[in-house]
Formats: C-alpha cells, sequence, structure tokens
C-alpha cells in the first residue's frame, strides 16, 4: 500500500484494498458496496461521502497507478517507456486489474482507460505541435487509443503471457503512420 498523503486519501485506499479483496472471490458486477465497507470496517455513508458507485473506486485506482507514468510522456519518458510502467502495475495489481477489466458496466474501467488516453494524449499532442489536431488525426488517435485498450484488455484477461516491455512495444509499433509521424513530430516517440 502507497503512503497516504491525508486522512481523506488514507480512506481511498482502504477501500481500495476491500475492493481488491474482495474481487479475489467475485466479479467485480456481483461485488456489492456493502461488501466493500465490511471488508474494510467502513460505513456506506463513508464510502458514499468519496466515490459515486464501486466502478468510480475502481477508475481512481487506476488513475492513481497509471497517471504517474504517463505524467512523464514527453518530459524525461517516451510513450513505450510509460507504456511498460503502465503494464508493469497492470501486471503488479493483476488479481484488481482482471476483475477491472471483466466489467462490461456503462463506467468500467475499459471505458474510463480509453477516455483516459485519449485525453491525455489528445492534449499532449495539441500543447506539444501548438496547434489543434486534424480531424483525420483525431480520428487515428481515437482508432488508436481504442484498440489499444482493447488489446490491454486481451492481454490481462488472458493472463498476461507478453512481457510489460514487449507488449508496450507492440501497442508502438501498432500506431498508424500517419499518427506515430505526429507523435515523432512531438518528440514522444
Amino acid at each position: 500500500m502507497a503512503d497516504y498523503p491525508n486522512k481523506s486519501e488514507k480512506t481511498k485506499y482502504r477501500l481500495a484494498d476491500s475492493i481488491k479483496d474482495c474481487m479475489k472471490t467475485r466479479p467485480v458486477d456481483k461485488i456489492t458496496v456493502q461488501n466493500i465497507v465490511d471488508g474494510c470496517q467502513m460505513t456506506r455513508q463513508t464510502f458514499y461521502r468519496n466515490f459515486k458507485d464501486k466502478y468510480d473506486l475502481i477508475n481512481w485506482y487506476f488513475d492513481k497507478l497509471v497517471l504517474e507514468s504517463f505524467a512523464q510522456i514527453g518530459v524525461d519518458k517516451t510513450v513505450c517507456q510509460s507504456l511498460n510502467e503502465k503494464f508493469q502495475f497492470i501486471q503488479k495489481e493483476s488479481v484488481f486489474f482482471t476483475g477491472a477489466f471483466r466489467s462490461d458496466d456503462y463506467n468500467s474501467l475499459k471505458e474510463h482507460d480509453f477516455e483516459l488516453i485519449m485525453g491525455f494524449y489528445t492534449d499532449l499532442l495539441i500543447h506539444r505541435r501548438q496547434e489543434p489536431l486534424s480531424d483525420e488525426i483525431l480520428f487515428l488517435l481515437e482508432m488508436y487509443c481504442r484498440g489499444s485498450v482493447y488489446m490491454t484488455v486481451k492481454w490481462v484477461l488472458s493472463g498476461m503471457p507478453q512481457e510489460p516491455a514487449e507488449m508496450a512495444k507492440s501497442l508502438v509499433e501498432a500506431m498508424p503512420p500517419k499518427l506515430f509521424a505526429v507523435f515523432e513530430e512531438a518528440r514522444l516517440v
């Protein structure tokens, strides 16, 4: 468990640890808020002061695990290096991610991961290039991000047969050439 900067963060991590324990024995869609709060001796009110629902908790924990590595893209890491770190986090927390990626709820981690990386790459490319992205590049970026999430989910649910570095390299190599050129121009690959 991570170091806690404040009481609110500590509460959120305790709830995350509890849902991770619940995921060891049942699918996410069968876990209730009551199961989560019972597992860490908290109240439902405490849960709802911190999260909208169990998917919000899962998405928060995902953000805590991967945003730090993505924040370094273009600073001192390439996309491939940051993806490698993301996959290492996923591998380390395999029970959590396997359970979370099995859910198809509207607020699922799959959709959250897509929205997160699509927004992150869009903002980063616009900032680095100092110009808006064309409709063609936005289309390619959305297709690439959706495909990346799909392949990440497939990797996780198949037992993570490739090493994180191999998976990261495969995703970067799968980038459409026109999109790769934009990432290259922005010094991100």
